[in-house]
């Protein structure tokens, strides 16, 4: 009777969070879906059912621009995963090695390396939009008017603005890169470095008798104990590349002919600036599976991990 009491009040307890999570979350989302099989194309709500018209619009040659443009944007965002992966998982745990030599003063070094998390990503993208302001040839700005003034003019560069490629690689994508992996990197650290402080001492001085050496404790015994935390920081860090949006609209907005632009760009111009309701729900369907291929094959894992264990 008490076990059935007390399992009555934990569910009232959570049934609160339930329909609130109902309602703000999966029923948006529903609604979205509906929204994106609509004819909904203006201020008036539409919503005849077209089928799929509006995700074939951005697939195909029949969608004109937008199709062009959800292309870039959707090559844009694989190469700005891509490269904000490797540099934030390669840089953080490089790092997370260093610190954990218990070097002097790891303490500032942990909070300098820490800082940029306690930004946002409008505050990151104004900054990094200083720095990266290529100005013009006569009054230079940012990095540009830096290297004016030590005699370096040959190292000056649009940046942001270069509407250079290679193949479907946008180079201007290349500041935003560094933008976010600056901010993000002090987090894989910080994950890394938790692991790293959580193997056994005795373990690695086992290695060490047995004749390794410190690079072969770390290639062969720490890092694959660190495989959990590597895989939960490139879910983490794919699911926000993946809907990437705050900090490039502050920081470039979609670029010329679209060289920065991503599919959250894309969907906020097209929903609240067209009035496009119906594609820019769309936009947000597929952005939404997107993140949804990355973190549900995670959740898969780490439950059946739990029932393994």
């Amino acid at each position: 009777m008490t076990r059935t009491r007390d399992r009555w009040i934990a569910f009232l307890l959570v049934l609160p969070s339930i329909i609130l999570l109902a309602i703000f979350v999966y029923g948006f989302i529903s609604w979205t879906a509906r929204v994106s099989l609509s004819k909904w194309d203006g201020v008036m709500p539409d919503y005849t059912w077209v089928g799929i018209e509006n995700y074939r619009q951005l697939f195909t040659e029949a969608g004109g621009i937008s199709a062009k443009r959800f292309s870039i944007d959707l090559w844009n965002t694989f190469f700005f995963t891509i490269f904000f992966l490797l540099i934030c998982v390669g840089i953080g745990l490089l790092l997370a090695v260093l610190l954990d030599q218990k070097i002097k003063g790891e303490g500032v070094f942990r909070t300098i390396y820490l800082f940029p998390m306690a930004l946002s990503f409008v505050v990151t993208g104004v900054v990094w939009q200083w720095i990266f302001a290529p100005g013009t040839a006569a009054r230079p700005r940012g990095l540009n008017a830096l290297f004016g003034m030590l005699g370096l003019d040959f190292l000056q560069w649009k940046w942001y603005t270069d509407t250079t490629s290679i193949g479907p690689f946008h180079v201007a994508l290349i500041p935003v890169i560094i933008a976010a992996s600056w901010q993000m990197i002090g987090y894989t650290m910080a994950m890394y470095l938790a692991g790293l402080r959580g193997v056994p001492e005795e373990l690695r001085e086992a290695a060490r008798v047995d004749g390794a050496t410190e690079v072969d404790v770390y290639r062969h015994i720490i890092l694959p104990i660190l495989s959990p935390i590597t895989l939960s920081a490139l879910i983490v860090l794919g699911h926000i590349s993946l809907k990437i949006f705050d900090l490039i609209y502050t920081m470039t907005g979609k670029g010329p002919a679209f060289v920065t632009d991503v599919p959250g760009i894309f969907m906020f111009e097209t929903t609240f600036q067209g009035n496009h309701y119906a594609q820019g729900a769309a936009i947000s369907v597929v952005m939404l599976v997107m993140v949804a291929l990355v973190i549900v094959p995670y959740l898969i894992y780490s439950l059946r991990r739990e029932v393994e264990l």
